[in-house]
């Protein structure tokens, strides 16, 4: 059996917004201000005008654009905005011991995680940690655990399918026995996933905010931080900073003795 075991998270942009411009050109004209933004970035421009609504100061912006006025905002924590810019994220190549730990981030984030009850995990992927990855010891000891553990995997669902097939058995396991074929299907997944390591790579559809991104960022990203979250932590800058600048360009990475990375900023808990 070919094992895939795999080191990095992969993070796709699934949705981002859109302002109505001309709804917030209705808005400034029904208020009898003239006011537009430098940036052509929905979340950033939304954030700002959330802001301003806040002090109605369209007719007096401060200089240096969007740039300037969502670094104030960060610098005198009116982080109640950030929530208004929104991300649909899709992230792959994770361990189900990260996305445990990652579902623990309730305020201002949305779920939708792959199901092993449905999701047939005969495809052998598992995520290495670095630390077993980088030692030839470690990783053969790794490799014989997670090879082992599918074979077994494998072996519960093909010997439950051919229980559950047998009408006697499915009347002793509670199933109905005229359970249709999915329903039997689904009993043997859920049973046989028991035996899956926490290393099983799984998938997992995220919806948050900029100012609950903000916070996993600082929580997952620092130095005390999990090694594989931190590294998504990081994978997840990358991608948010490419998106909006003006919201996450004030992070930084900062090198650790041991060669990975801790995120740092100087306008924390924002």
């Amino acid at each position: 059996m070919e094992l895939k075991l795999l080191r990095r998270p992969t993070v796709y942009v699934l949705g981002r917004q859109t302002a109505q411009t001309a709804e917030i050109d209705r808005f400034l004209a029904d208020h009898g201000v003239s006011w537009s933004s430098d940036t052509s970035v929905a979340a950033e421009l939304l954030t700002e005008t959330a802001g301003r609504v806040c002090y109605m100061s369209f007719a007096k912006p401060r200089p240096g654009g969007n740039a300037a006025y969502l670094t104030h905002i960060k610098e005198v924590g009116h982080g109640s905005v950030l929530e208004h810019a929104v991300w649909n994220l899709l992230l792959t190549g994770i361990s189900r011991s990260l996305s445990h730990e990652l579902v623990r981030h309730r305020a201002g984030f949305g779920y939708s995680q792959l199901s092993q009850r449905y999701v047939d995990e005969s495809v052998a992927e598992y995520v290495e940690p670095d630390i077993i990855a980088n030692d030839p010891d470690l990783h053969a000891v790794f490799e014989d655990a997670v090879r082992h553990a599918h074979a077994a995997y494998l072996k519960l669902s093909e010997l439950m399918n051919e229980k559950l097939g047998d009408r006697v058995t499915a009347t002793a396991a509670m199933l109905p026995v005229d359970a249709d074929k999915t329903t039997k299907r689904k009993a043997a997944r859920q049973a046989a996933r028991s035996v899956l390591p926490n290393a099983t790579e799984t998938k997992i559809f995220v919806t948050a905010n900029g100012r609950a991104l903000r916070h996993f960022l600082e929580q997952r990203g620092s130095r005390g931080a999990e090694p594989e979250i931190r590294k998504l932590a990081g994978a997840i800058l990358d991608v948010l900073q490419t998106e909006s600048p003006n919201l996450f360009g004030d992070y930084e990475r900062l090198q650790l003795p041991d060669g990975t990375f801790e995120i740092t900023t100087p306008y924390p808990k924002v």
